[in-house]
């Protein structure tokens, strides 16, 4: 059965697996500690259970998040979620996205949680709106590189937003430099 449960300083060492993805954004160490001494509550691992008598079963997925902003933009920020290719499409993103949620809403208190997105990334896209969450706001070339690409700031509102303030979508673009955080 699979475990869900909080990152381990050791699993630094075991997510290479997940992190092969194109579309999954890697960084640098001192990124991953400083979340991990931040925000540990946010930092989630799904765990294959064990077989071939390993000690150990394989990470199968994370995430990565935060709590940030002030007054009405006080949200849980998704940093990065993803599941390892062979075990997709088995519910690990829902489960963990609503891990974040349930920690924004019951631990911070938050009005929203959002995250970005790759303008291109459709599949993600339409995960994430069946996971109720809608397309913010467009970020022109948010994505740096030799190919710079705009994402999308995709927000759900929780609770504590009960008239869905911070989900309008708004109708123009914005600049990452426009980005309040």
């Amino acid at each position: 059965m699979t475990t869900i449960r909080r990152f381990e300083m050791s699993d630094l060492f075991k997510f290479n697996n997940i992190n092969l993805d194109v579309l999954t954004e890697t960084y640098n160490m001192p990124f991953y500690l400083q979340y991990f001494s931040n925000w540990p509550e946010y930092f989630s691992v799904a765990v294959a259970p064990k077989s071939n008598g390993s000690p150990d079963g394989d990470l199968m997925a994370y995430v990565l998040g935060k709590s940030e902003g002030r007054d009405k933009l006080w949200h849980g920020h998704v940093s990065a979620v993803t599941v390892a290719p062979p075990y997709r499409r088995l519910g690990l993103a829902k489960t963990l996205m609503e891990d974040v949620e349930s920690i924004s809403t019951h631990v911070y208190n938050a009005f929203f949680v959002d995250l970005f997105v790759r303008a291109s990334n459709s599949l993600a896209i339409n995960m994430y709106e069946k996971f109720g969450y809608v397309r913010y706001r467009r970020v022109l070339g948010y994505y740096a590189g030799e190919d710079p690409e705009d994402a999308f700031d995709m927000r759900k509102a929780l609770p504590r937003d009960a008239k869905k303030e911070s989900v309008v979508p708004l109708d123009h673009p914005v600049m990452p430099e426009d980005l309040e955080w």
